[in-house]
């Protein structure tokens, strides 16, 4: 398996250094919200688990999660959706943007902005997506032969050690399978979710084309309603 790009990885220090904690728990409230549609249980709405350990992951206050899980209930809410665009960047790469918004009208321009101030450009719906299929991705605290066996024992599909972690793939059904069995396994799960993982990683060997990747990658990652970003690239400047 081809795995994650490094954007996995900068993004997680990003948020670990971001001073705007605010616009990081925007972001996971509106993930949570969304969640909640399918139930607020989340002994029952694994999706809905899965977002409230994120939360949890990033320190979002209890008062916050709870806020988020009750906008399903509340008939004032602007009511949330789910949206994907696809797109290219600089060096050929793919990217995938997930929002959650209540005014796509609002968000497809500042979108389109965001690649176009930057050196990308909107893909046509399909064009990007082939290039990556969704996986359930957990990473686990832990390293060393004994926890790679035990989490393919779990039912993983795949697994690997990285930043001193190991990064767990499944079948996206088999995500909230998977995460409890190596939860009882004894392990620590950092965190677990949805993602478009590359089938192919593009290798950035130029700095300038790594500069403007990464300026492209910022300016949406900034954006509020945008969820998640996903792209196919290494960088080996």
């Amino acid at each position: 398996m081809s795995g994650h790009s490094k954007w996995s990885t900068i993004k997680r220090q990003k948020e670990a250094t971001d001073a705007k904690r605010g616009a990081v728990f925007t972001k996971i409230g509106n993930q949570i919200a969304l969640a909640a549609k399918g139930g607020t249980d989340p002994d029952i709405n694994s999706a809905l688990a899965l977002a409230i350990e994120k939360a949890k992951a990033a320190n979002m206050p209890a008062a916050n999660i709870q806020r988020a899980i009750d906008r399903v209930k509340d008939k004032n809410s602007a009511v949330l959706e789910e949206v994907m665009y696809e797109a290219y960047g600089p060096g050929g790469i793919g990217i995938i943007v997930e929002a959650a918004t209540d005014n796509k009208n609002r968000t497809f321009p500042e979108v389109r902005t965001a690649l176009t101030k930057n050196g990308g450009t909107m893909a046509d719906p399909g064009s990007v997506a082939f290039q990556f299929t969704r996986k359930g991705v957990i990473r686990v605290k832990a390293s060393g032969e004994d926890a790679l066996l035990t989490i393919l024992d779990a039912g993983a599909e795949d697994a690997a050690e990285e930043d001193g972690e190991i990064v767990v793939y499944t079948v996206a059904t088999d995500l909230a399978k998977v995460r409890e069995a190596i939860k009882e396994a004894g392990l620590e799960i950092a965190e677990a979710s949805l993602q478009y993982v590359a089938n192919n990683i593009i290798e950035i060997t130029d700095a300038d084309t790594e500069r403007k990747i990464m300026n492209i990658m910022d300016a949406l990652d900034d954006l509020d309603d945008v969820s998640e970003v996903h792209s196919n690239f290494d960088i080996n400047t």
